[in-house]
């Protein structure tokens, strides 16, 4: 399995991907009319994984890291952060 951040038209999201190239989002961050905006996904109810505002892409990637959302749904897996973020032109 694989962890990386994926580029998308407006920001990033952080994916898993299984052995057969499956592909689970598990938090994004997204440049809006109104800043940019960081969401670490959860199975429950957390507001606190959410949060608007923010000065730049990189702080929202570091904000949704630090919950490590991946542990949440993929317990067990091992899963290590790629360094290299997958750009579109890969899609």
């Amino acid at each position: 399995m694989k962890l990386y951040w994926k580029e998308k038209k407006k920001g990033f999201d952080l994916i898993v991907e299984n052995d057969e190239g499956e592909t689970f989002s598990v938090g994004g961050v997204r440049e809006t009319k109104r800043g940019i905006e960081a969401l670490a996904k959860t199975t429950g109810y957390d507001p606190g994984r959410a949060v608007k505002g923010l000065q730049s892409l990189e702080e929202g990637r570091t904000f949704v890291e630090q919950f490590e959302p991946w542990r949440e749904f993929f317990p067990g897996e091992l899963l290590e952060l790629d360094s290299e973020i997958v750009t579109r032109d890969n899609e």
